[in-house]
Parts: structure tokens; sequence; C-alpha cells
């Protein structure tokens, strides 16, 4: 498992040199996470690392998707919405249109908490249902919402919230 452990709390962490190094990571995960043989995503610990290195070092909230086949394996990944230091406005009706367009069986969503807890807002889980909700009447599974601070990442399954 990759794990990344950042303990300072400055919204200004990274030099522009750092985030460039960071991004080339990310890249370099999502080479890995996104085969020709497109592996099963049978740990979540993969997606979790995936999510969290392409969104650390973003100074506003980004909402993304990872769109899977029917064999839960990453078909298309994508941020579907980039909000402002605290908020990012999630439409269903888009988030649905891009599960369609990806022919995807399921999805799983993370997004970023720039202000470094991770912790889940009820808006968080509001939308998460309404997005379940909406995807459920076109047989598309929402497997996780990944939420994502500097420092850890917190799984909507694994509370057994999904």
């Amino acid at each position: 498992m990759i794990a990344l452990t950042l303990t300072c709390q400055n919204h200004t962490l990274f030099t522009d040199e750092e985030k460039k190094a960071l991004e080339l990571a990310a890249d370099i995960l999502r080479t890995k996470l996104f085969l020709n043989t497109l592996p099963a995503l049978t740990s979540p610990d993969l997606a979790k690392a995936y999510c969290q290195a392409s969104l650390v070092a973003r100074e506003h909230e980004v909402f993304g998707a990872l769109f899977l086949d029917s064999q839960h394996r990453v078909r298309f990944t994508e941020e579907l919405f980039t909000g402002t230091i605290d908020a990012a406005s999630v439409y269903p009706r888009e988030v649905v249109k891009a599960s369609l367009q990806r022919n995807s069986a399921a999805v799983i969503f993370f997004h970023n908490h720039p202000s470094g807890v991770a912790e889940p807002s009820q808006s968080d889980r509001k939308i998460t249902r309404r997005l379940t909700d909406a995807l459920a009447l076109i047989d598309v599974r929402v497997l996780d919402h990944f939420v994502i601070s500097h420092d850890s990442v917190v799984s909507f399954a694994e509370r057994g919230w999904i």
C-alpha cells in the first residue's frame, strides 16, 4: 500500500516544484492503475492511494469518479466538478450522463477537503445518497465514496454508509 503521511496544516503546503512532483507521482499511479489489462479493484487501498495522490496538492475542492466495468476494472477516471476552498457543487444529472457515456457498471466517488479534515459532512452524505439513488435507476452501483485530506482518507463503505 502507498501511504502518504503529511502533518502540516498550512494550505500552501507545497511549493510549485513539489506540486509538479506530486502530479508526476499521480501520473505514475494512474498508469499502474489503468493498465491495458484493466486490473480489478479487489482492495480499496489501491483506489484510496490513487485518489489521495491525485488530490492531495489541490487548494480547491474537487469531486471525481472512477468509472468501473462489471468486473470492477477501472475504465475511466474523471474529475467531474471543481469548487471553492470548502465546497463543490455536484449535479446528479451530470454524473448520470458521465456514467452512461462511459458504459459504467459501477463507480467510486472521491473528493478532497483542502482544510485537511477528511471527516465527511452532512452535505457529503446527502449528495452521496442522491447520487446512489439516481445511478440505481440506470443499474450503476456506487461502491464507495472517499473523502480525502492531506493525511487520511475516509471511506463511506468502510463506515457502512454505502
